[in-house]
């Protein structure tokens, strides 16, 4: 595959450049197996509908046409589980938890490495991904199979995360 550049002009990137160069939704770690598709989060409602509202140039326009999106704030109602289930940019940014290249967060390296660029934040990246396992396994011992009731708040941040909570 032939490497195809980026450039990124949006709200937090001005002029960001990166390469693509693996084909989008494959070679991914062999450690890294997300259970939805950026375009599938963004169509169940992740993350109040504000993230990422100002990346249409950045991504494919399907990825947005089902979206539910609330541009002017964050909204828990648009949310699958109609839950608040994450914590603002400023208490990740405080953390040491966002990578420069990635001033969103965990979502948009995952959109950017979804669609092929790599960069030396993925070994930290996946494993955080992998670290959200633990929710599972609370969701398990806490939870009747399918019950969307139950613990919502985790289950939504398990879709945050790729991590299909309604199968689980």
């Amino acid at each position: 595959m032939k490497p195809r550049e980026v450039i990124v002009n949006d709200r937090m990137q001005k002029g960001y450049r990166y390469l693509l160069t693996r084909p989008a939704g494959r070679s991914f770690h062999p450690d890294f197996k997300p259970e939805l598709t950026p375009k599938e989060m963004l169509a169940l409602g992740v993350f109040g509908g504000k993230y990422m509202t100002d990346c249409r140039g950045e991504f494919p326009a399907s990825w947005y046409a089902k979206a539910k999106l609330s541009p002017k704030r964050h909204d828990p109602k648009v949310n699958y589980f109609g839950v608040r289930a994450s914590k603002p940019l400023s208490y990740w940014i405080a953390k040491g938890w966002i990578y420069h290249e990635d001033p969103r967060g965990w979502f948009q390296w995952y959109c950017r490495y979804y669609m092929g660029r790599r960069c030396p934040d993925d070994e930290r990246q996946i494993k955080r991904w992998k670290a959200m396992t633990r929710h599972i396994a609370q969701l398990r011992k806490h939870c009747r199979k399918g019950d969307l009731t139950c613990r919502p708040v985790q289950q939504q941040a398990l879709l945050h995360w790729a991590y299909d909570s309604r199968a689980i």
